[in-house]
């Protein structure tokens, strides 16, 4: 069997699907994005199928390292981006050529589940509180949300007041028990993440996530001593080499790859391995769409340490399209009790409606993440 073609799709609300497919008439699905550059890593996909075309698609662990090491340059969004949908894709195929799910591929599943939560609110938080009451009622059991709007190195403690009100009025809508993640976002710098670090301990949040930027990680200490809160970070970290230095410093517990970013399910599955030694915990980061859902879930199969999924349904950045409109069968991915089964249909267990998705391409996306900007004028961390 030979690689003959790798076809992308650029889908709205802001998606890039990859269709790998083969002489045999096997094929795979990926999903290589980096929300904003959808058009640019389509480019750097193209320019890896140079390698591709015409090689066994088996070949999976060669297929990657050659992709990442054979160019010398390496690493970053864009490029480990478009490996990771290539490596979902191969994946698939290999899955569907054997007639059995990813999952039993990589040694079978540890778990028949996973607990997913709902994000609420939007970019600029409001109105959170009956958001999250909703979606517990629907019976999800863990929410997330925007923990601040913009924010300066030294801020005005009334923003601070405004977010802990928010997440005050979430934790009495829903009770002691329902799990809470506040996302950071990569708002806030360092002076500001110790007062909300300290200022939200109180609320027994599941986690607070990217209290800084990951390239600031060496305030990561100065921001654990303020809290008992769980810290999660890594969506912006793209390798298990990213993940070493975060793993090493010790203070951050659990981790959150995004496999349509950090290499896909070849990479992501060493670092969750990396992690558990570490006694870390991971939570895949996944607001994307479906082959992205099913790529994540074929990982929290296999992989001990993972105990909660990100996933997009709802989420505020699908306008025009949502999780389930690209698959054939929406069923596979029912929310039971604040759980998702892991599927068990060949490759990644899903089927992609490839008509629909052509139709859509056809419209296309150019979607954009906002710029915002402080009151004196300068650009702020969205």
């Amino acid at each position: 069997m030979k690689i003959t073609a790798l076809k992308t799709y650029m889908v709205p609300p802001r998606w890039l699907f990859l269709k790998i497919e083969t002489d045999e008439g096997i094929f795979g699905w990926g999903e290589p994005v980096v929300e904003g550059r959808a058009a640019t890593v389509a480019a750097m996909v193209e320019e890896l199928s140079d390698y591709l075309i015409g090689k066994d698609p088996f070949l999976i662990e060669d297929h990657w390292n050659v992709m990442y090491r054979a160019g010398f340059y390496r690493g970053g969004a864009i490029h480990m981006s478009a490996i990771a949908g290539i490596d979902q894709a191969l994946w698939d195929l290999k899955g569907r050529a054997f007639n059995m799910p990813v999952w039993q591929l990589l040694g079978g599943k540890c778990r028949d589940r996973i607990r997913v939560y709902s994000w609420i609110g939007g970019d600029r938080p409001a109105d959170t509180a009956r958001a999250a009451k909703e979606v517990v009622d629907r019976g999800f059991t863990a929410v997330k949300m925007n923990g601040t709007e913009e924010l300066q190195f030294i801020d005005s403690h009334q923003k601070v007041d405004e977010a802990i009100a928010r997440v005050a009025a979430i934790r009495e809508a829903v009770g002691p028990y329902v799990g809470i993640g506040v996302d950071f976002h990569g708002r806030v710098h360092k002076p500001m993440a110790k007062v909300l670090a300290r200022e939200l301990q109180p609320f027994d949040l599941m986690f607070i996530e990217e209290p800084v930027l990951s390239e600031n990680f060496e305030a990561l200490p100065e921001i654990a001593a303020q809290t008992s809160i769980p810290i999660a970070l890594g969506e912006r970290l793209f390798s298990r080499w990213d993940f070493k230095r975060i793993l090493e410093q010790g203070c951050v517990d659990i981790i959150q790859p995004d496999p349509s970013h950090s290499g896909g399910i070849t990479e992501t599955r060493k670092i969750a391995a990396m992690a558990e030694a570490y006694d870390v915990a991971v939570a895949l980061h996944c607001p994307l769409g479906p082959i992205a859902l099913a790529a994540n879930l074929q990982l929290d199969a296999i992989s001990y340490n993972a105990f909660i999924q990100e996933q997009s349904l709802g989420i505020h950045y699908n306008k025009s399209n949502d999780l389930l409109d690209y698959i054939v069968d929406p069923s596979v991915f029912s929310y039971v009790d604040g759980h998702v089964a892991i599927p068990d249909g060949p490759g990644l267990g899903i089927e992609i409606n490839e008509e629909y998705v052509k139709a859509k391409a056809a419209e296309g996306h150019r979607w954009r993440n906002p710029v915002w900007r402080h009151a004196d004028g300068s650009v702020a961390e969205w």
